[in-house]
């Protein structure tokens, strides 16, 4: 068999999918965003068997309902796409709220191999998961794998081709909704005898979704021939087992499949008689401290800033060297002005180049906060965070993730809106992100300290810090209340996902695995922020040289730029340098000269770059000449 298949990678949370999806497809993947949503899709690509197998990571769902964007995202990939087969990863450390996830996948009918990952760090709390027992139960191949030390990857493609070579969707896995199943049945028999359903779906899971008051369900429904009466039927029965039985059809439907859950832990999972506490619950105990956690959580916070901000803005020096010889090494090959103009398009080229460069030399910044991010990310510290101040926020409108982005984008002085916005993305409730994303500009980028600097140095000589402190204090205050009145008018009708945190256990980060998506989140920064600035560089330049100076005023400029040069050529007659000296050349010495006085280029790079003796001796101070 040969060609291209899809395969998605489907898990909850802190599962190690992402060890999963590295280890399978290596430097070859890429990070975008799923059409007009905010949440990453996260593709690559590798080759097994003569297949060549697109890997998609599906965003970490607790579970496969509509409640989240992530839900949504997720869901509608793998009812829409027909992926050739799913990879469900389960954590086989955490196995029960795993196999909750799993049960859902199976329900969609959805041809899948589960990957029980994390095998030994089950061993170390002595849980003891029979691979074996759970694929009989299950009717599908369960693959162990401990991927963070190296191991299962042959034995995952060995499964995963054999699922791909005997394409049959999963067995008709059913979890026995007790009271509930003659509901369940007799909307089925409807949803069969009713053609146009949409998609591939499978009747029993659009049924059981139908009783739990899915509105995707519904919509997905309404394309069925009758729909009108399936809606209706759905919606008496979902009435008529709550006034029956006094609880809601959704709550029964979770109960139902954790009992599930709990029969496969019974006969397939094993404990140690003396489980020991695990590593994680014990840190827990201090970094989530009432008093203690706090503490801990500024000096995270203040370690990001000093790490990215302070020793990364040392980089820029660096950086702002290697894109100035660029600028001037590009600026040797375009038509060189004369005194009293310069040709449109070096003046075009040049400011391009110089509000591009303007962003590219916060590339260092950028990546050492990616990186940090994404290794507390790794390490599982994120959701501490998010956990610490989510009672906080939620009084705003904003989500216990908004601290990051609000840190990043400069609570106290020293962020940037830019880096804070775009951690927005991990946000998963809607309208919470949006809020954070509107008010992050309010806060005090460093775009924003010079202006501030300037203004208390004139007008607050005597009192400078505490000045800076209040502004920086009124900034986040102002931008509190503002989220909240967003979060109550214009943002009201955006959808709010309820909180769920779950405390994932604690992991030295793949300094590797780190690294590549630091490099992922760059690039994709730089791809988009540069195609944006650069657009507004064409239209201000457009603005900026349109309609241009009138015919009398450049006749003026160019006759005093004659007469400059005419004083100039009458002073010089008897200079050894005066010979090799172009008078058209001048003003791009003299641009070039401006940049190594500025810091922004080094001398030897200057005689690098142009390689002129000419401009090597108007450069050396001990030239006499040349003064």
């Amino acid at each position: 068999m040969s060609g291209r298949i899809l395969v998605a990678l489907a898990g909850q949370p802190n599962c190690g999918k992402s060890t999963v999806f590295n280890a399978l497809t290596g430097a070859r993947q890429h990070i975008a965003n799923y059409p007009g949503v905010t949440v990453e899709k996260k593709v690559g690509a590798f080759q097994y068997a003569g297949l060549r197998v697109e890997l998609v990571d599906l965003p970490g769902t607790y579970s496969l309902t509509s409640y989240s964007l992530e839900e949504r995202v997720a869901r509608d990939f793998l009812l829409s796409e027909n992926p050739s087969a799913v990879i469900n990863v389960a954590d086989a450390a955490s196995i029960k709220r795993s196999l909750y996830f799993t049960l859902q996948v199976l329900e969609m009918g959805l041809p899948v191999v589960v990957d029980v990952n994390r095998m030994d760090v089950a061993r170390r709390r002595g849980v003891t998961v029979d691979h074996e027992c759970l694929a009989r139960l299950l009717g599908v191949e369960v693959v162990p794998t401990s991927f963070k030390s190296g191991r299962g990857r042959k034995t995952l493609l060995e499964a995963l081709g054999r699922l791909v070579k005997n394409p049959v969707p999963s067995p008709d896995f059913a979890v026995d909704y007790g009271p509930m199943e003659p509901m369940v049945r007799a909307l089925e028999q409807a949803l069969e005898s009713a053609p146009g359903v949409s998609g591939a779906v499978r009747p029993r899971w659009l049924a059981v979704k139908l009783m739990e008051g899915d509105d995707e369900a519904r919509r997905m429904a309404s394309a069925a021939a009758g729909s009108g009466e399936i809606l209706a039927r759905a919606d008496r029965l979902r009435a008529d087992f709550e006034s029956e039985h006094g609880d809601a059809p959704e709550s029964h439907a979770a109960y139902c499949r954790y009992r599930a859950v709990d029969r496969l832990i019974r006969e397939c999972v094993s404990l140690s008689e003396t489980p020991r506490e695990p590593f994680s619950d014990r840190l827990d105990r201090v970094v989530c401290h009432r008093l203690a956690g706090p503490a801990i959580l500024v000096l995270v916070v203040y370690g990001i800033y000093w790490l990215a901000m302070v020793q990364g803005g040392k980089l820029l020096g660096l950086s702002w060297d290697l894109l100035s010889s660029f600028r001037v090494g590009l600026q040797a090959l375009l038509p060189s002005p004369a005194l009293s103009s310069e040709p449109v398009f070096t003046s075009f080229v040049l400011w391009f180049a110089d509000s591009v460069n303007s962003l590219l030399m916060y590339v260092p910044v950028f990546f050492i906060l990616f990186f940090l991010i994404a290794a507390l990310e790794d390490m599982g510290y994120m959701p501490r965070m998010a956990f610490m101040l989510d009672r906080i926020f939620r009084r705003f409108g904003l989500h216990g993730q908004s601290t990051l982005p609000m840190v990043l984008g400069g609570v106290y002085a020293g962020g940037c809106a830019v880096p804070g916005i775009m951690s927005c993305r991990g946000i998963p409730d809607e309208r919470a992100r949006l809020a954070t994303i509107l008010v992050i500009p309010m806060l005090n980028c460093l775009a924003k300290m010079p202006l501030y600097v300037l203004l208390v140095d004139a007008y607050f000589s005597d009192h400078k810090g505490p000045v800076m402190f209040f502004i920086s204090t009124i900034a986040v205050l102002m931008a509190l209340p503002v989220a909240k009145a967003l979060s109550l008018t214009v943002l009201r009708k955006k959808e709010s996902a309820p909180f769920l945190m779950e405390m994932p256990p604690y992991n030295a980060p793949a300094v590797l695995a780190v690294a590549g998506v630091a490099l992922a989140r760059v690039w994709l920064f730089v791809r988009k922020i540069v195609t944006v600035v650069a657009a507004v560089a064409v239209v201000l330049f457009v603005l900026f040289h349109v309609p241009g100076l009138p015919a009398e005023r450049k006749a003026h400029y160019e006759e005093l730029g004659n007469q400059a040069l005419a004083r100039f050529r009458s002073a010089v007659p008897g200079n050894p340098m005066a010979p090799g000296m172009e008078m058209a050349g001048l003003p791009a010495m003299a641009e070039r000269w401006k940049i190594i006085q500025q810091g922004g280029l080094p001398a030897a790079a200057a005689r690098l770059a142009w390689s002129t003796p000419l401009l090597e001796q108007l450069l050396d101070p001990r030239t006499p000449d040349a003064r």
